[in-house]
């Protein structure tokens, strides 16, 4: 049985779903990453979780040498479409490790994680960034600010695109935020569902510290103000491989 994102996510419905999501605010965050990190000239990316390659696509857009990784066949053709010399896009599962020792950058943006049900696969994936990271590389990694996102959460709503109309209820459930998509299209009903764990600052950085990777910096927002529990919309952690001290 699939996973319920390797499924939901290959699906022209889910884009269709997301098609609001705001490439501005992508682009703002990726410039203002580049400000506040200092991307160099020869720095290489790796966006893992790419969708569809919006994030990789601009970075590529400012000179950089980018590869994107994700699940989904469907959302790696359409990013191939985009694919130049210093552009690549790959079908990979981010609890694999891509290319070891490759990159100065790993990207994980828009809540691209959370999605597996067992904390080993968590780790996995985080365990995987850090060997896909050269020495002293850097990963960043954007996810919901779970603590506000409970707390606000919208049990229902209904929002219509291009004609079909989609039911959405959400509920806590075992340390999941669930998200039910309920929608008809040509006379049939389609069913999907969104599972996104609640992870807190904490959780992340037993992920960190396990796979030996050390978080220098966490930013709530997307303008990179400083992490807030109770305001911030978001955790972006900054996270480096620190060189081994050398013998």
């Amino acid at each position: 049985m699939k996973e319920w994102f390797a499924e939901w996510f290959d699906t022209s419905f889910y884009h269709q779903l997301y098609k609001s999501r705001s490439y501005e605010e992508a682009q703002m965050l990726i410039d203002n990453l580049e400000k506040q990190l200092g991307f160099a000239p020869n720095n290489t990316f790796l966006d893992l979780a790419c969708g569809k390659g919006r994030h990789a696509i601009y970075l590529n857009s400012k000179g950089y040498d980018v590869t994107g990784i994700d699940l989904s066949q469907n959302n790696i053709k359409a990013a191939n479409q985009s694919a130049s010399e210093n552009l690549h896009f790959f079908v990979h599962d981010m609890r694999e490790t891509f290319r070891a020792d490759s990159f100065d950058f790993v990207l994980n943006l828009f809540t691209s994680f959370g999605y597996f049900e067992e904390n080993y696969d968590n780790f996995r994936a985080i365990k995987a960034v850090a060997e896909n990271l050269k020495s002293g590389g850097t990963l960043v990694l954007d996810y919901m600010n779970s603590a506000k996102a409970v707390k606000n959460l919208t049990k229902y709503y209904e929002k219509e695109v291009e004609g079909i109309k989609f039911v959405i209820t959400k509920k806590i459930e075992y340390g999941f935020i669930v998200k039910n998509i309920d929608f008809d299209y040509e006379n049939k009903h389609h069913h999907f569902e969104e599972r996104v764990k609640i992870l807190t600052c904490e959780d992340f950085r037993y992920y960190f510290r396990k796979a030996e990777l050390t978080c220098k910096e966490i930013y709530g927002s997307y303008d990179l103000q400083p992490f807030d529990v109770a305001e911030s919309d978001r955790m972006i952690f900054v996270v480096q491989k620190v060189p081994a001290i050398m013998n």
